[in-house]
């Protein structure tokens, strides 16, 4: 069954800069800029009064995910050129007192549960990584970026074989993009 047509409209934030060039978009802000390709064959893509218009005429369900999913990513590029993509974490420490810092490029962790080497981890530019305490605040205009970083970092304090119920040592995330975890 076609569906004779299917349409999303996505605002444009002030502030934000909208340009298409094919089934490109390119969107530039205060926080960055992106480019990505969203559209496809059969969905169109183009910009009129302060919108983003994606459309598709006689649609498949096929179609239908494709715009609906490429709607998604084009709002996740409006909403971090605009004001970005937050996530963060928290530090637990149990016994022994762990130390973290961001310098440069580098994120390192000193004397996790005792250990005497630091583990350390590269930052991907175009990432902010601040410290403040025991919350680490993880910011970039592309929410990938910022979601794989965070997971990095929680990635880096992992220990195979423990529980992790009963050794809880670690850095957590614990909102991801607004939305408590």
């Amino acid at each position: 069954m076609h569906i004779p047509l299917i349409k999303q409209e996505l605002l444009i934030p002030s502030g934000v800069s909208v340009s298409v060039a094919g089934h490109s978009l390119h969107v530039k802000g205060p926080k960055g800029e992106d480019a990505r390709v969203v559209g496809t064959k059969r969905v169109q893509l183009a910009t009129a009064e302060g919108k983003v218009i994606m459309s598709c005429a006689n649609a498949t369900k096929t179609d239908k995910r494709t715009l609906n999913t490429n709607a998604a990513h084009v709002k996740n590029m409006l909403r971090g050129a605009a004001s970005g993509h937050v996530y963060k974490l928290k530090i637990c420490s149990g016994h022994f007192p762990m130390s973290v810092e961001a310098k440069g490029d580098m994120f390192i962790v000193k004397n996790f549960i005792g250990e005497s080497v630091p583990r350390t981890l590269k930052l991907r530019s175009g990432v902010k990584v601040t410290i403040s305490g025991t919350e680490i605040t993880v910011e970039s205009h592309k929410k990938e970026w910022a979601g794989s970083q965070a997971s990095a970092i929680e990635l880096l304090m992992r220990r195979p074989g423990f529980d992790t119920r009963v050794f809880q040592d670690g850095i957590y995330i614990v909102e991801k993009d607004g939305k408590k975890v």
